[in-house]
This record gives C-alpha cells, sequence and structure tokens, in this order.
C-alpha cells in the first residue's frame, strides 16, 4: 500500500539532472538555506507568544474590551490553522522558494501595520494577514529544507529548525516583556519588519527553487474549500467552548458541521484527479503516527504552558519579564537538545528518541502537577529542563517523519499537516485543558471558602470569584482587611494549584499515550527523494 506514495527514482526519473555542488556557491546552499528559512521561521514562531505580554498595552492604549484583545490571539491562530495545508500545497505547485519569499514580505508588512494601526478592528484585521502569511512561509521553509538537504543531513537540519521555533515560542515572553516595558506595545510588531527585510534578501540571494517533475498542475478548489471549513470550525469550537460551554448547542454545532466537512473533504479526495491530499499518504501508518504524534506532544506542551504564565506571574507575582526567565530552562535544553536529537535520530530512527522524548515529557507534566503555591525556582527548574529535554526529540523526529514519509512532490502538504496538527494539538490542550481546570476550581472553590471560614458569597460572586481563581488571581474586595486579603489569598492560590495539577495529570496521560503512538513511526522513505532534485 505504501508504494503508491513512495517515490521510485529509478522508474520516475531514469536519467537524474546532475546535482549541483551547492557549497562551492551560495544559492542553494544547504545550510545558508537552513540561516536563511530560520529567519523567517523565527517571525512566526515568535509572534505566536510575544504579543500575549503586549495585550494588556494595547488594551489600554485603543479601549479594547477583554473580548477584543481575544481577537487578536484567536484571529491570528485561526488564520495560521485554517490555510496551512492549502499554503503548503500552494508550495508544491508554484515553488517553495516564491511561496517562502511572499509570506515573508507580507508577515512583515502586515507587523508593520499593526503597529501603525489606531483602532482594534485594524489590529484584529492584520492579525489575521499575519497568519495566513505565516501559513505560507512555513510549510514552504520545511519544503526547501527537505529538498535541499541530503537524507543523512535532513535530521540535524531539521533538529536546528525546531531549535529556532521552540527557542522563538518559549522566549516570545522575554523580549515582549522588554519591549512592551522599555519601548512600546507597537515595537513588537515594528521588530518583524527589519527582521523580515532580512529574510527576503537572504531569501533572494540564497534560496533555490526545488520543484518535483510530478508537481500538482491544477488547483483542488472544492477540497480546499471543505478543508477550511472542517479546519475553521473545528478550531473556533476549540477557542469559544470555554465560553459558550462543553455541553452547549452552539459548541456541538460547529463540531459537527466540522466533522461533516471532514467525512465530505475525504470522500471528495478519493474521487478528484489532483487532490488536496491524496487520501494514499495516510496507509502510511509511520506518516499518520507521526500526525498524531505531534497533535499529541502539542496538547501537552502548549495546554500545560499555559497554565504555567498564570502560576509565576498571578501566583509568584513575577513580572513577564521574571517569568519568562523562569522559563529559560525550558529554552535551553530545547535549544540544547534540538540539534542533539537530530543526530540521535539519524543514528538509530526515530522510535526510541521518540518515545524516549515522550516519557521525558510525561514524567515533566507529572512533576509539575506536583508543584505547590511556595515551590522555589529551583525545583521549578528540573521540571521545565524535562519539560524541554523530552520535547526537543518529538519537534525534532515527529516532522521528519510527517514530511520524510511524504514523497517529494507532497512535501509542502507534509509540512502544512506538521503545523496544521501542531496547531490544532495546542488549540486542543488549552479548551480541554482550560476546561479541567475550570472544572476543578468550580468543584473545590466553595468548600475550600467555607473551611476558611471566609464571608459567604452568592451564586454570581462565586461564579465570578472561580473566573479569577482559574487564572490565578485571588479575588479580595478593594477594601478587605489584611488578614481577610491574606486569606483570600491563600484559598484562592491553593485552589489554582488543585486544578493546575489536575490539568497537569491529564497532560501526563496524553504524554504515556503519545509514547505507545512513538513505537509506530519509522524513519522517512522518502527523505533520499531531496538533496538537489528539480532544480529551478
Amino acid at each position: 500500500m505504501t508504494s503508491q506514495i513512495t517515490v521510485d527514482k529509478a522508474d520516475e526519473a531514469p536519467e537524474p539532472a546532475p546535482v549541483p555542488a551547492p557549497a562551492k556557491g551560495l544559492r542553494g546552499h544547504p545550510w545558508l538555506t537552513l540561516f536563511a528559512v530560520a529567519i523567517g521561521v523565527m517571525m512566526v514562531a515568535l509572534d505566536g507568544t510575544i504579543v500575549a505580554i503586549a495585550n494588556p498595552a494595547i488594551q489600554k492604549d485603543l479601549g479594547a474590551t477583554f473580548a477584543d484583545v481575544q481577537w487578536i490571539t484567536n484571529g491570528y491562530f485561526l488564520a495560521l490553522a485554517v490555510a496551512l495545508i492549502t499554503a503548503g500545497k500552494l508550495g508544491d505547485r508554484f515553488g517553495h522558494r516564491q511561496t517562502f519569499l511572499i509570506g515573508v514580505v507580507g508577515f512583515a508588512a502586515a507587523s508593520g501595520a499593526i503597529g501603525l494601526s489606531d483602532s482594534i478592528a485594524l489590529v484584529v484585521t492584520f492579525r489575521v494577514l499575519q497568519g495566513l502569511f505565516g501559513a505560507l512561509l512555513m510549510p514552504a521553509a520545511l519544503g526547501l529544507l527537505r529538498a535541499t538537504f541530503p537524507a543523512e543531513k535532513l535530521n540535524m537540519a531539521i533538529g536546528i529548525w525546531g531549535m529556532v521555533i521552540g527557542a522563538s515560542t518559549a522566549g516570545g515572553p522575554i523580549l515582549g516583556g522588554l519591549l512592551v516595558q522599555h519601548v512600546s506595545w507597537q515595537s513588537v510588531f515594528f521588530i518583524n519588519v527589519p527582521v523580515g527585510i532580512i529574510a527576503l534578501v537572504l531569501g533572494i540571494v540564497i534560496l533555490r527553487d526545488h520543484r518535483a517533475e510530478n508537481a500538482p498542475k491544477s488547483f483542488d478548489v472544492v477540497g480546499i474549500v471543505l478543508l477550511s471549513a472542517a479546519m475553521f470550525c473545528l478550531v473556533w469550537a476549540l477557542i469559544k467552548a470555554p465560553e459558550w460551554g462543553w455541553g452547549a448547542g452552539m459548541t456541538w454545532t460547529f463540531i459537527v458541521v466540522s466533522v461533516v466537512s471532514f467525512a465530505l473533504f475525504a470522500v471528495w479526495e478519493s474521487k478528484v484527479k489532483e487532490p488536496l491530499i491524496p487520501l494514499a499518504l495516510f496507509r502510511s501508518v509511520p506518516l499518520s503516527a507521526g500526525v498524531v504524534l505531534m497533535v499529541l506532544m502539542a496538547i501537552a506542551f502548549m495546554g500545560g504552558l499555559f497554565f504555567v504564565t498564570f502560576y509565576l506571574q498571578n501566583v509568584h507575582g513575577m513580572s513577564p519579564v521574571d517569568s519568562g526567565l523562569h522559563l529559560l530552562p525550558l529554552t535551553g535544553m530545547m535549544i540544547i537538545g534540538s540539534p542533539l536529537a537530530g543526530a540521535m535520530i539519524t543514528k538509530m530512527g526515530p522510535r526510541i528518541p521518540l518515545a524516549g522524548g515522550m516519557l521525558c515529557t510525561a514524567i515533566a507534566m507529572y512533576g509539575m502537577s506536583t508543584l505547590e503555591a511556595g515551590t522555589g525556582s529551583g525545583l521549578m527548574s528540573i521540571w521545565f529542563a524535562l519539560l524541554g529535554l523530552g520535547l526537543a526529540p518529538v519537534m525534532v523526529g515527529a516532522t521528519e517523519v510527517i514530511v520524510g514519509n511524504a514523497p517529494m512532490e507532497l512535501s509542502g502538504v507534509a509540512g502544512g499537516l506538521q503545523q496544521a496538527a501542531m496547531q490544532i494539538g495546542g488549540s486542543l490542550g488549552t479548551a480541554v485543558l482550560g476546561a479541567v481546570m475550570a472544572s476543578k476550581v468550580d468543584s473545590d472553590l466553595p468548600d475550600n471558602w467555607a473551611d476558611a471560614k471566609l464571608p459567604p458569597l452568592s451564586e454570581a460572586q462565586l461564579d465570578k470569584a472561580a473566573e479569577a481563581v482559574q487564572v490565578g488571581v485571588a479575588p479580595v474586595p478593594p477594601k478587605a482587611p489584611p488578614s481577610v486579603a491574606d486569606q483570600i489569598t491563600s484559598v484562592a492560590h491553593d485552589t489554582f494549584m488543585s486544578g493546575m495539577g489536575m490539568a497537569c495529570l491529564v497532560a501526563t496521560g496524553v504524554a504515556v499515550v503519545a509514547v505507545f503512538v512513538a513505537f509506530l513511526t519509522k524513519r522517512g522513505d522518502n527523505a533520499e527523494a531531496g538533496a538537489g532534485v528539480g532544480h529551478i
């Protein structure tokens, strides 16, 4: 069955074009290509977290509501998740170099426009455009790496690529805090303009276009519409579920529409001549396992990390910069571990490193479930470092498994699948673990409040207090005596910690499931199809 999606070089290209010696010049040089695409990828990964620090300043400056500010983040991730696979197909059709450069220019231009915006509506609009151009950029970067690097060096390249994403994601709060605190919230977006110009110049000089001989020649418009509708409804339901409620009719309406759209998409793809995603791709068990693994990893990582920022800032009272610095063990281990993981996967294959990485992630999430309001920085750092060490081989290995098990002409689609899986997993993790947290807080807060002999609250007051406690904030009334304020703070923080502990335990279970999924992966059958094929 897998033979339908593998590239047989003997049959497809009996007289392959001679592979150039890229090391003798700038254009097409593998390591310079990696450097060029890493600059662009860094912008997109950084913007996933850096903006969260700027949101309070944006809200105050533009007079936005809380719902408006949520859209600054949700609009970006929604556009990114919906467009990734289609954007990967565009790269396969028109060339990854062109798609990457358009993505860089559009992303930098949208960033500059946000900095110049004087209304929340314009900020949200340009954030959506940022997400769309980021979707063009990310799969194209993977497609370029796949086509440029020989098989024996691809894992190392993906390792460094994963390191850039991990470091940018984790470093966002630190850089964002510094910029907002010492410059302005606009600087968080303006910084992408010079970075984008550098990425554009490097891309024009260094990147070489690569297209497979049997690259798609047409567009599956119906498939694009169906998949986009399915992805939109799924991610939208996950974003809105905490507000609407998991049992609400609107939540399930969007979920049902998503499932129906996915089903129609699958039927259509089996009939169309040049499908957006050939279903035969998923006959590759390793590729399918890689996609599932990426979703599970993102659920555990993004969902768990979501609460850690509230824990550091609202329970420990740290500034955004300090909380970012406390996450340096996680960032540092990802930076160190990603290239090492790439070398390890090249030597022994992905199964053991992937399973070991998810096991480390499970242990780290279990350790984080034991944290208390007064836990010191030393113990926190151990669990954060172990989490970074566990995530590194998964970011690298799952990416290689997905991209390497897809044929060369679908490398962009495979890159889009990898990124879409991560976005869906992150949204799912935040939504599901958020629901676990809310349920635990709603269950524990009334008893904890009564046990502390605090003044009784009405049902409406209790609901409002629970909303505050879910993000680690103590609902202390303005004129409360110091002794009462201390008691409320103690109850709020203890209740938050019980909710966070339960959420981290669920994340632990997800990571344990991922350990077994990792054993279904294997080295990419088509990794050797790159390295100089189809230069233009």
